[in-house]
């Protein structure tokens, strides 16, 4: 007998729909077979669902022959959420379930020895891409589920969902989607001083410009780096969407801390003040000893978003940039410029969004002290440290800025500086500009639509003109100058006239820690 079932597989970001066919025959050689593209966890399922099923209550002849195809053949299919839709075709195929029962139902879940339905990750886009209106998910996945448009069932263990099945007991209610408030974060104000980073990094907020701070320990560009998410507008529909998909595929969209569910953190749903879900703008901070897998995703079998895809729609903040590793680094170039990676291994190729505001900090050497007074690193050590990060990489940062240490005499005397809610205001006002352009960020504006959206004044063609002849700026650089320049008109509500005054600002933001770097290079 012929049993089918739908279901679905995760591949990257994105949810597979899955036929799970079984046919139970009595005559032959007693065996198990799987065919379909199974990786290793779906191939050892054959043992989970053999104890599930006896420990159900249910029967599992051993001699019989079993054969279980996943469709389409030409996809891979990993992870063990298709455990429980194979042990319910199974039991349809022997006739201990009705096929009548399980129409227009898809199944996902990990089956335990004892019949236990475990969750999986990646809930969300795998219950959107199972191909049925009505999808059983394990009691774990059930909140994260209710957020598509399907009818969410709960199945706690194989023995209930039978019954259920059946029609002998009825569904449990799904659990209440209970998600963390929206908590205020550090604030801005309480950043004494260093007024041309603070404008460096409302500048990179307001037009989604990589920022680059580079200063001596404690000088505070971690402080300053940990508010930048503060600054940031909420997330539309579409980029929000794009976020709960990358973070449920990662397993951290209420930021639990499972084994297997990828960097733990704190998830993006939350409910504002009135109770709505809303989407918060994520900030990720990956330590230095990340690999090129964890920054970039991938997978020798699962393919995973890594941290620059887990900070899409958000700040990755790379902290002691020097010290990652030097090709980890280089390979954020492209997903930087293009707003996404594509990973590609020898059974599949995977797209993940990287559009995120980068925003990283390093010491001006290092012993870390900067100044040639206090410094005391050698020349040779000086010029290692400058080479760990490639020229193009660091063409990739709009800004470049120097945090230099305070005054004792600043930091106890010095007034609170500008709110986050009042730089906000402005930040939004400039992305609010940028959409009616057309995208969300000036960062994204080719340099076409610059020439379409900016007017340069012969003065500020003077200054950009002279800069690219001294080569402190590269193509892309010029174009880069061009849209912080047109931010920066953005933030005081102006038109998008770039005069001289402006443009040098922008090169000024721009030229600082480039020059440093340069001067050892």
């Amino acid at each position: 007998m012929l049993a089918t079932i739908a279901s679905a597989t995760l591949l990257g970001v994105e949810g597979r729909g899955v036929w799970v066919e079984v046919h139970v025959a009595k005559t032959g050689l007693p065996r198990f077979v799987m065919v379909g593209l199974p990786d290793a966890a779906c191939r050892e399922s054959r043992d989970r669902i053999r104890a599930a099923v006896i420990n159900a209550g249910l029967r599992f002849s051993g001699s019989e022959v079993v054969t279980v195809n996943l469709a389409p053949s030409g996809l891979r299919k990993s992870g063990s959420a298709l455990d429980l839709p194979i042990a319910v075709a199974y039991l349809v195929a022997s006739g201990q379930l009705k096929a009548s029962a399980v129409e227009s139902v898809g199944l996902l879940g990990e089956l335990g020895l004892d019949g236990t339905v475990r969750g999986v990750r990646g809930a969300l886009p795998l219950v959107e891409a199972t191909q049925a209106m009505r999808v059983v998910v394990p009691a774990e996945n059930a909140a994260e589920a209710q957020l598509s448009n399907r009818e969410v069932l709960v199945g706690t263990n194989l023995a209930d969902v039978v019954s259920a099945l059946s029609g002998d007991r009825f569904w449990p209610d799904p659990p209440d989607l209970v998600v963390s408030p929206v908590a205020p974060g550090p604030d801005l104000s309480e950043v004494r001083g260093h007024r041309l980073a603070r404008k460096a990094l409302e500048v990179a907020a307001g037009g989604g410009h990589h920022l680059l701070m580079l200063g001596p320990p404690g000088s505070g560009k971690t402080m300053l780096a940990q508010r930048s998410v503060g600054l940031l507008p909420p997330l539309d529909d579409v980029r929000g969407a794009e976020v709960i998909r990358v973070h449920s595929a990662a397993g951290s969209l209420f930021g639990l801390g499972a084994a297997d569910s990828g960097p733990a953190g704190v998830g993006p749903l939350r409910c504002d003040a009135a109770g709505e879900l809303v989407v918060t703008a994520p900030f990720r901070a990956p330590h230095h000893t990340a690999t090129v897998v964890s920054l970039v995703g991938g997978g020798s079998s699962q393919m995973r978003p890594g941290e620059v895809s887990l900070a899409h729609g958000g700040v990755l903040f790379l902290d002691e940039l020097a010290e990652f590793p030097a090709h980890a680094l280089d390979a954020l170039r492209q997903p930087l410029e293009d707003g996404s990676i594509r990973v590609s291994r020898a059974h599949a190729s995977v797209s993940f969004p990287a559009r995120c505001l980068l925003i990283a900090a390093m010491n001006p050497c290092p012993c870390g002290a900067g100044t040639p007074e206090r410094c005391r690193c050698s020349e040779p050590a000086l010029r290692r440290y400058a080479r760990r990060i490639s020229g193009p990489l660091l063409d990739r940062f709009d800004l470049r800025v120097r945090v230099e240490a305070m005054a004792p005499e600043d930091l106890v005397d010095a007034p609170p500086g500008e709110t986050s809610a009042a730089v906000a205001e402005r930040v939004a006002q400039a992305r609010g500009a940028a959409r009616r352009r057309g995208v969300s960020a000036n960062r994204e504006l080719s340099l076409a639509e610059l020439e379409d959206h900016t007017r340069l004044t012969p003065e500020a063609r003077a200054v950009l003109d002279s800069a690219l002849r001294s080569g402190r700026l590269s193509g892309r650089g010029m174009a880069r100058v061009r849209a912080v320049a047109l931010t920066l008109r953005d933030l005081d509500g102006a038109d998008g006239t770039l005069d001289a005054p402006t443009m040098q600002v922008a090169l000024g933001l721009r030229a600082e820690v480039g020059v440093a770097l340069a001067a050892v290079a």
